[in-house]
């Protein structure tokens, strides 16, 4: 890059720099600067007001944008010539003329990506100006268009350079659309169809004949069969197919298969209902290079079924969720697949001690564990899970109550390594956490509904993982303040905390959250204690707040909404429901321009007339939550008015509802047994 001074950036800024100690440093060191700042918008705000050079240089600098609002976009693209990746899922209604302003701004032809995954109201003439004009485009995300027929994906022929395409929910796309795109963007690597279900054979079929390069191919939930397969499989370099839902797909047609695809790597056949294990049998046959697996809730997984495994040498994850797994099944794959990486066995049934613990002693490489409500396992099963496999960096083992708060201290004591954790209704104890404690890389720690922890417990966490990012202790009622404050302290690294039901949570443990400045997600439903002063502090430290689930806090009034409005600028969503907010509070929220969505039910300060404000108020919106009886009574063309701009109603007509004991979530969960 040239090298050059700040000076050089405009002679009318001349006294200024002369005074300005920045003005020694050149561009290629100022941007070296911007490049450690990360994404954080805030920080790169504040970089850009220093002196109007690093304004300028902060705006040449800047590849990614995404903007509030398209009413913003000519001003945004203007002032960032050089972006080449623009994500509008933060802009509900993005028009023709929207896209016309995008392919005809400064950095239309250095445009690289485009996110239009949650945006509505575009045509195929925007999308046809689109993919002229931006030439470089090698990116575009169309997930959810459920409107996008026939002549928007022929549009998206003109973008001849295209590499990755999502479609995925654009059920109004046909086999002529797909064949369009096929013919005009033959430099696909990744598509993605997913829920497409005008698309068929034909349509598939013509893709994987003309799009040869394609690395990564989803047909998920598709009416496609073994017509279309033959030519899938003849890609040479398909890496990644998903077939998941793939009704039409079944035995015979996996027989008849002659060769398979060498360069496959991963495979997902889950939800296949007609492919029994004699199909899987036939289609891993002729797949030994696989290294990932995934046969989710499909057919039991028995010893012939696994024995076939052997001859996939290379196989490192497997995911068996939610389908029934014999004890003879589990001894084989103990037998044969001795390197796997990854092991996914969620609600699987017919897991028990004897079988599991001979597959995972053979494990020794294993990372990544999934036996979430594997109802049958106890503390055998993780002795040896914590002998065997030492180097484990995720463990996942929500609802397994059969194993005791005593056995809990083998994790902390022999897998050092882990950095998740779910033991989400479990019977892990204070002196479980004492143990877990000694796993300093923790960074997703769950802990909801553990009814036999407390703050004592929550002191030891604090003390070693300083490293966290997401705790989750919903409905773990024995959590207080003092858990809190321990937490705040020693975790300054904290993003996400879910406290919900957790009743001892005061203004105090918020007031000690508001230390930490990255926290974006807080989950405090039915703490009843808390009030507007602690919501205050904690908006005014914690800057960068983008969700927030108060309902059920009934001491939050309109005073706690007013610093919310003021300092939470980031804020995205939000429940109001069951609060003491009133009209006043609803609408000083209403003055935050990133909030694009609203839970507001039970609400008994809320006014019609204070609703109606707020509504129009909130220019951002893209969804609310509201009770049903407000639909008769807000006027048609208000509801046409929010519609036109992008906003979607969910109407409920749930009566209030009082407070559960939070020991009948652990009946419920025996009954479940």
């Amino acid at each position: 890059m040239k090298k050059r001074k700040i000076a050089d950036c405009g002679q009318e800024q001349g006294l200024e720099l002369h005074q300005n100690f920045f003005n020694t440093l050149s561009e290629e060191i100022v941007f070296t600067i911007l490049d450690f700042l990360g994404d954080n918008p805030l920080d790169k705000k504040s970089f850009s007001l220093v002196c109007k050079c690093f304004y300028s240089i902060e705006a040449v600098h800047r590849r990614a944008i995404r903007p509030l609002r398209t009413e913003h976009l000519p001003k945004i693209l203007s002032r960032y010539p050089n972006a080449e990746r623009l994500d509008l899922t933060l802009c509900p209604r993005v028009t023709d003329a929207s896209l016309v302003a995008i392919s005809s701004s400064p950095c239309g032809s250095s445009l690289r990506s485009i996110d239009l995954s949650r945006s509505r109201f575009f045509s195929a003439g925007g999308l046809s100006r689109l993919a002229s004009e931006c030439v470089n485009l090698t990116e575009i995300d169309l997930s959810n268009a459920t409107d996008l027929r026939d002549p928007g994906a022929a549009a998206l022929a003109g973008a001849r350079n295209l590499e990755r395409l999502w479609l995925g929910r654009c059920k109004l796309i046909t086999d002529m659309g797909i064949g369009c795109i096929a013919v005009g963007c033959q430099r696909l690597k990744l598509l993605n169809l997913k829920w497409c279900l005008g698309i068929g054979d034909l349509g598939v079929g013509l893709v994987a004949v003309k799009c040869s390069e394609l690395r990564t191919l989803d047909v998920s939930y598709l009416q496609i069969s073994n017509k279309c397969l033959p030519s899938i499989l003849k890609l040479p370099y398909l890496e990644d197919l998903v077939l998941e839902g793939c009704f039409g797909i079944d035995d015979d047609s996996l027989s008849t298969l002659k060769h398979g695809c060498k360069s496959l790597k991963a495979l997902d056949i889950s939800s296949c209902q007609n492919i029994s294990h004699i199909g899987l049998f036939y289609i891993i046959s002729r797949h030994e290079g696989l290294q990932h697996l995934t046969l989710a809730h499909g057919p039991p997984v028995t010893a012939p079924l696994a024995a076939s495994l052997r001859k996939l040498t290379m196989l490192q994850s497997i995911k068996l969720d939610g389908c029934s797994v014999t004890c003879s099944a589990l001894k084989v794959m103990g037998s044969y697949c001795v390197s796997l990486g990854e092991l996914s066995l969620s609600k699987c049934s017919g897991i028990t001690d004897e079988a599991f613990s001979f597959l995972v002693t053979r494990q020794k490489q294993l990372k990544r564990l999934d036996i979430t409500c594997c109802r049958k396992i106890t503390d055998v099963s993780l002795a040896h899970i914590t002998s065997s496999c030492t180097g484990l960096t995720s463990l996942k083992m929500e609802s397994c109550r059969q194993v005791s708060k005593e056995a809990f201290v083998l994790i902390g004591q022999r897998c050092n390594f882990l950095e998740e954790l779910d033991l989400t209704d479990n019977e892990v104890d204070d002196e479980g956490l004492k143990s877990i404690g000694r796993c300093s890389r923790l960074i997703v720690l769950k802990l909801g509904i553990c009814l036999n922890i407390t703050s004592e417990g929550l002191s030891h966490i604090s003390r070693s993982c300083s490293k966290l990012v997401e705790l989750d202790l919903y409905r773990s009622s024995g959590i207080s303040e003092s858990g809190i404050v321990a937490i705040a302290h020693g975790c300054p690294s904290l993003e996400m905390i879910n406290t919900s039901y957790c009743y001892g949570i005061t203004d105090n443990a918020l007031m000690s959250l508001s230390k930490c400045t990255k926290l974006h997600t807080l989950e405090c439903r039915a703490c009843p204690l808390i009030t507007s002063l602690g919501l205050g502090v904690i908006t005014i430290g914690c800057k960068q707040l983008a969700k927030l689930d108060i309902k059920k806090c009934n001491k939050i009034d309109d005073a706690g909404m007013i610093p919310l409005a003021h300092f939470s600028e980031n804020l995205r969503q939000i429940n109001l429901s069951y609060t003491s907010v009133t009209d006043a509070g609803l609408l000083a929220l209403a003055s935050i321009s990133c909030l694009q969505s609203m839970t507001i039910l039970h609400l008994k300060g809320l006014t019609l007339s204070g609703l109606t404000a707020a509504l129009l108020a909130c220019g951002g919106l893209a969804k609310v939550k509201l009770h049903a009886t407000f639909r008769s009574c807000l006027p048609e063309t208000l509801l046409e008015h929010l519609e036109a701009r992008g906003c979607v109603f969910h109407w409920r007509n749930k009566p209030f509802q009082a407070e559960l004991d939070p020991k009948c979530w652990t009946m419920l969960g025996d009954t479940l047994q």
